[in-house]
């Protein structure tokens, strides 16, 4: 993944705090998920009175992806903050992390967190979720 194509899935997700739909917190969320086919699928986070039917913009761009026939992903980018403001990195929930791990690589999975296409970081998905457990942990040989 090149600095273009970094830079391109940051605007995408800073593009995604407009559609956020946040009333309750106001902590808006944008995400853009690349496929490994170079396909871009973006998210927003969804809050609801209720609190536990809200989703996250991370697993807004994977269930849309999902949707549409994807399972081979390679790079997630989280921008997020109050009122859509970016002072700081947005990191993945721990059920996003776990969403991202039965979907992908937790040691080539690349999550880009950002607050600008200046101002960014990149890690791995076992970085961020060391020792998680996925799909290769309920195979049996």
């Amino acid at each position: 993944m090149g600095n273009e194509q970094i830079k391109e899935l940051i605007q995408l997700a800073i593009g995604q705090l407009q559609a956020a739909y946040t009333p309750y917190s106001g902590f808006k969320v944008g995400a853009a998920l690349l496929t490994t086919g170079g396909k871009i699928y973006t998210g927003c986070n969804i809050e609801n009175a209720a609190y536990t039917p809200t989703n996250c913009a991370e697993r807004t761009a994977f269930f849309k992806a999902v949707s549409e026939g994807e399972r081979s992903f390679e790079a997630i980018c989280v921008v997020g903050g109050q009122d859509g403001v970016l002072t700081g990195y947005a990191a993945p929930c721990g059920v996003c992390r776990q969403v991202m791990m039965e979907f992908c690589n937790p040691k080539q999975f690349q999550i880009i967190l950002a607050t600008s296409t200046e101002q960014y970081e990149i890690f791995t998905l076992e970085e961020l979720l060391p020792r998680g457990f996925g799909p290769e942990n309920l195979r049996f040989e």
